[in-house]
Formats: C-alpha cells, structure tokens, sequence
C-alpha cells in the first residue's frame, strides 16, 4: 500500500482512518468469533498503515494472580507467530504494555530491548517497529505490533506512529466490548442452563399428596440449584419408603451428586426396603464415583402407615426429631458417618431404630434449616424448630408444615433447607375424594392445547355437561397464561395440574415453580376501568365457585386452587 493510502488519501475505497475505525467497530460489535475477527482487525491495519507485518498480543493474568504473560493471538504477513508467548516485559511488546505508551523503533538494531531470536528462527529480518498500547481506562488488554514500513526506505515515519495510536485505542475499545458482551452472552447460557438444571431438580421430588398422605416435604434451595433431595415411594404392600439427603457444597457439582444420589435411592428402594440396607448400598455406589471431599448426609425410613411404625436409619444426617401425642419431644442420632466417606463398620449398612409414633410425628431436616436465623439473634437451632413445630400444632401435618415452609423462606439464607414429615396421625380418608387428572407440561402457549384436550376429558368423566366442562377448561387456561406472562415472565417452566372430584364438586390444584408472588397485591381492576389486561382473575372468579391463591407447600411457585359445583345433564 503506498504512503498516500496509509494518509488515507485513496486507492481501498475509504476516505480516512475514520471509515476503517467504523469498520472495525461494526465487525467487533456483531462478531460471533471473537478470534476471528481479532485477526481480521490485524490484517486490515496492517494493510491500512502499509506494513510488512503486524501482530496482536493480549495479557493473559497468571492463575495465583502473578503477572501475566503476552500472547500473540493473531498475526499476518510472511511469518506466522500466532501463539507466541513472551514475558510480560520482554521485548518492545513487553516495553510498550508496561509503559503504557506507542514505541517507534526506526531501527532496531539500535534499540537495546530488540530481541532477534524470532527472526533468528525464522529467516525473517525486521528493520523497524511501530508498537501500540491497548488500554481501556486502567485496564492493559495487549499491543498491537506493525514491523516493516512497505514504501520508501522500509522505515515508519511518525505519521504512521499517529495513525496506529489512533487505530489501536480504537480496536481496544471495541475489543473490551466485545469481551463483555461474550461474558454477558457466556453468563446468560450459563443462567439458562442453571434453570433447567433447577426445573430438573424439581422435577426429581415427588409431587405433594392430599391428605390422608402421611408424609409432606418442603424444599428451599439458597441458590438457583440445590444440594438437598427429599423422596418417598409407595410399595404394593402399602408400606411407604421415604429419605431427605444433603450433598456437601453448593452450586453444579453439589446439584449433580444431589441428582445421583436422589436416582440411586429411588432404584434401589424398589428392590431393597429397609432403610439400614439401602444406605449402605449407596454409600458403595457413591464410593465408586464420588469426587474427593464430597459427601452426602441422608436419612432414609420405611413407614407402615396402618400402626404408625417406622423403622429409621440415618448417615451423617442432623438428628432426627419425634414428638409424641403428648407433646413429649426425642431426639434420634444419626447411627454412622456420611455416604462417600469410606465404607460402613457395620456391613449391612447403618444401625437401624425402629420407633412407635403413637399419633405423634417424626421430623427429618437438613442442616440449613437448623442453621437459618432465629426470631432473634442469632441461628434457629434445634431448640427453635422443636418451639416452631410446637406453635403450630394446631394445624393439621400438611399445613403446619406449609405454615414452617413459609417461616423458611423468610429472610436471607447460605443453605439449602429442607423439612420432612411423617404424620402418625393422619386426617381421616376421604372415600368420595377420586383424582381426576394429574399433569405436568412446559409453561409454554403452544403446549396448552393439550393441556385443554386432557382436562376436557376428564370433566366429561366426572359427569359435567358441555357447559361446565367449558367454564373448568376457559378458567383454567386463563390461569395457565398468567402463570406464563405473570409469573415466569416468557422464561422457561413448568406447571402441575391436579384435578379431583369431592363430593359434587371439582377441586383443581394448578401449581407453578416462578418465585413466590403475595396473594394480597393481585388483585383485579376495577370493570370500570375499560384500560386492557388485568381482567384475568374477575375472568376466573365468574367462571368457578371458588378460587385461592397462595405459596406452595413445598418448593418455590406458586399453588391456585379452584373449585366448581359440577353441572351434569342438561346443564
């Protein structure tokens, strides 16, 4: 390229560095490949400026936080050193990163930093350098480094020095851009992927139960992901398998091993029932693969619902908490030390404790719970959830655990907590309470329309007529697109439709899993008010008899229940 080029006085098209500065800004603002588009931003200078050569070298920072070294991440002309790596003073690059300021070697034989190993190696001769600083604010990203002017006596002159300084404070603008807009993109897949791993983990605990079900659990994760499971599983012979589990650690890893953890006990108890045995078999399996430091504390128990028997077992975990009819509080230990520690002593797996409930309850917790703040200064310790449980006696298990739940969620929290009942008094059974319907599906439009052909057929069974089948499945799918527009906000979810009949009436369970929203502040618009949206719940409350907002009893979301008289016949 000849010196008037260089001047931006003519020949490529543009008018000036001002065209190549917008040029280069547009390609690093719209990259998809950062590395590309560095060595394309190389090669367009070095052409503009009419050098032999040029490179561009960045700061990677030592690990333990040392100084960094200098590495070419692109270069072009007749020799390559892409992924040439120096010290973070050595040689012109290094002089100019340090100083800070534009370093023109006319000649570099007299210039007592040039380092001739490079051409040595390669056959190449270097008479002059022009090297610029890459510098946003206080921050050194590299230097760009021009070798050879291509005109005249192959020396750059000093416009050529202005024009690169001008070029280079350009491309380490745009370059720190595009750097935080690739994290930004980095972190937002990284969140996305987050919450998918937290819709699979909620996926993963079993769906809350009606009463008369002994058992009710709640989780509370401290992060997008948890290290705490709870599981139950029924056997044919009505007896009822159940564990709560804490991984040590947060965050991926910790959710990972909660995951195993949480597959191998639901495998394994089909085969095995009792819990001394199950643990130790995945203690065996968790030895096999666990990373080193990692372990899980786990409870695992075996519930005959008919006397309120349970047989306990328990590895590493908090102690568990039984509290008799008559108010009389025990604590259980637990008999051996966390999975993925070594193998049990005792070869069938943990020591087992076989207890009575006598119309009390059992109560197993993750260490998150006892360690959450108090009503005053200071953690709630044991002695504060046995006075928690002991306020809220007065309920029945699913709601006195709904009432802690709520308790749990209050205030700021490093852990997960989870809280699990066995009720040895369960509620009487409803003999005219028949499920319907239970379904789960993505919080997504496109998947309603099955959502309405499912729910239709079941009202249909339940012997409503046209009408009411019409107003259950208008109603229901309204409060779908709330929960999709309101609450999950166009992100990705899920939502669990339960329907049964009591009686002469529908009951509708529709529970979502979005952060928890106050009951109190959604309420309609005035019909007066003709402004559009708001009218989905005057919508809701014209078409069912009942209808009730609140937090779900276990886990984040939110829980709608509804009710409608059942209209058959010609109705």
């Amino acid at each position: 390229m000849s010196g008037d080029r260089a001047r931006g006085v003519g020949g490529d098209g543009l008018s000036g560095p001002l065209e190549l500065i917008a040029e280069l800004s547009r390609a690093f603002a719209s990259s998809g490949d950062l590395e590309a588009t560095i060595q394309r931003a190389v090669e367009r200078i070095t052409e503009y400026v009419g050098a032999q050569g040029g490179a561009l070298f960045l700061v990677e920072e030592d690990e333990h936080g040392g100084e960094g070294s200098l590495v070419c991440h692109a270069s072009t002309g007749p020799v390559k050193i892409t992924g040439l790596r120096l010290g973070p003073r050595q040689g012109i690059v290094g002089r100019c990163c340090e100083t800070e300021t534009l370093q023109h070697v006319r000649d570099v034989a007299d210039d007592p930093s040039w380092e001739p190993a490079v051409d040595a190696e390669t056959g190449f001769t270097t008479r002059s350098i022009l090297c610029a600083p890459l510098i946003v604010q206080d921050e050194r990203l590299g230097a760009i480094e021009l070798v050879n002017k291509l005109s005249g006596d192959g020396l750059f002159a000093a416009e050529d020095a202005r024009l690169l300084e001008a070029l280079a404070a350009s491309a380490a603008l745009s370059l720190h851009n595009a750097r935080i807009t690739e994290r930004l993109v980095e972190r937002e897949a990284l969140e996305r992927e987050v919450r998918v791993a937290a819709e699979i983990q909620r996926s993963m605990l079993p769906m809350d139960r009606p009463v008369p079900f002994p058992l009710a659990a709640t989780n509370v994760p401290a992060r997008g992901v948890s290290g705490d499971f709870y599981d139950w599983l029924e056997l044919p012979d009505g007896r009822i398998v159940f564990c709560v589990g804490d991984v040590s650690g947060k965050g991926i890893e910790a959710a990972i091993l909660m995951a195993k953890t949480a597959s191998l006990f639901r495998c394994i108890a089909r085969d095995v029932a009792e819990p001394g045995p199950i643990l130790g078999r995945l203690n065996a399996e968790i030895l096999e693969t666990v990373t080193r430091g990692m372990f899980v504390t786990m409870a695992a128990g075996l519930l005959d619902p008919g006397p309120g028997t349970v047989r306990l077992a328990a590895a590493g975990h908090p102690p568990a908490l039984v509290r008799d009819a008559d108010a009389t509080w025990h604590e259980i230990p637990s008999g051996a030390p966390p999975l993925g520690i070594g193998p049990f002593r005792q070869p069938g797996g943990p020591p087992e404790v076989d207890l009575s409930l006598r119309g009390g309850s059992l109560y197993l917790f993750t260490d998150g719970v006892t360690e959450s703040p108090g009503p005053r200064e200071g953690m709630l310790g044991i002695d504060g959830l046995r006075r928690a449980i002991d306020e809220r006696m007065g309920l029945p298990a699913h709601a006195r655990l709904e009432a802690l739940a709520a308790s749990l969620r209050a205030g700021p929290h490093r852990d997960d907590r989870t809280l699990l009942v066995v009720d040895g008094s369960p509620e009487p059974a409803r003999p005219d309470l028949v499920p319907l319907l239970s379904l789960r599906f993505a919080a997504r439009p496109e998947r309603l329309g099955e959502m309405r052909e499912a729910l239709a057929d079941a009202c249909r069974g339940a012997g409503c007529a046209e009408g009411c089948t019409r107003d259950v499945v208008l109603a229901v799918d309204e409060a779908c697109q709330n929960v999709i527009r309101h609450a999950y906000r166009g992100q990705e979810g899920e939502i669990d439709l339960e329907m049964s009949r009591d009686g002469d009436r529908l009951v509708i369970y529709l529970r979502d899993f979005a952060p928890p929203v106050d009951p109190a502040v959604i309420r309609p618009r005035d019909l007066g008010d003709v402004r559009p949206g708001g009218l989905g719940t005057h919508f809701i409350q014209a078409l069912m008899d009942e209808e009730e907002l609140r937090p779900a009893d276990s886990g984040p979301g939110n829980l709608l229940r509804m009710t409608k008289r059942i209209q058959g016949g010609g109705a």
